[in-house]
């Protein structure tokens, strides 16, 4: 067995390889209302995760410390008020978790390090 790949890496690369390709134009909440949107973007990342909504915010908050929190009812939403909104949603056993980027967005947190960070929280 390759030394160079362990448990906690492989299953790391495995979670990064699945939210890369997940997106979704047509999403909703369990509730079935559409969660707020920034500039009218489709989800970038929309994935279901076996970890709670609070726990996902506290471990989000950890790497990105620009994200404000705003709980709406069930849901909670994170963002840094230009470019990101991470919605996450109760779920059967988890969290739902849709991430939007603004059309125009700036370089504050790069796309990369957003996509790894929720990788991170989510698994």
């Amino acid at each position: 067995m390759n030394k160079l790949y362990g448990p906690v890496s492989v299953m790391a690369l495995m979670g990064l390889a699945m939210l890369g390709g997940c997106s979704s134009s047509n999403v909703a909440t369990s509730s079935g209302a559409s969660p707020a949107s920034l500039g009218g973007t489709a989800p970038m990342i929309y994935v279901q995760s076996a970890r709670q909504p609070d726990d996902i915010t506290r471990c989000l908050q950890g790497h990105a410390s620009s994200l404000r929190v705003a709980n709406l009812g069930g849901a909670i939403q994170l963002g840094d008020g230009l470019e990101w909104l991470i919605t996450l949603t109760p779920s059967r056993g988890g969290s739902t978790v849709a991430v939007q980027r603004a059309m125009n967005a700036s370089e504050q947190i790069p796309e990369p390090e957003m996509r790894f960070d929720i990788a991170r929280c989510t698994t």
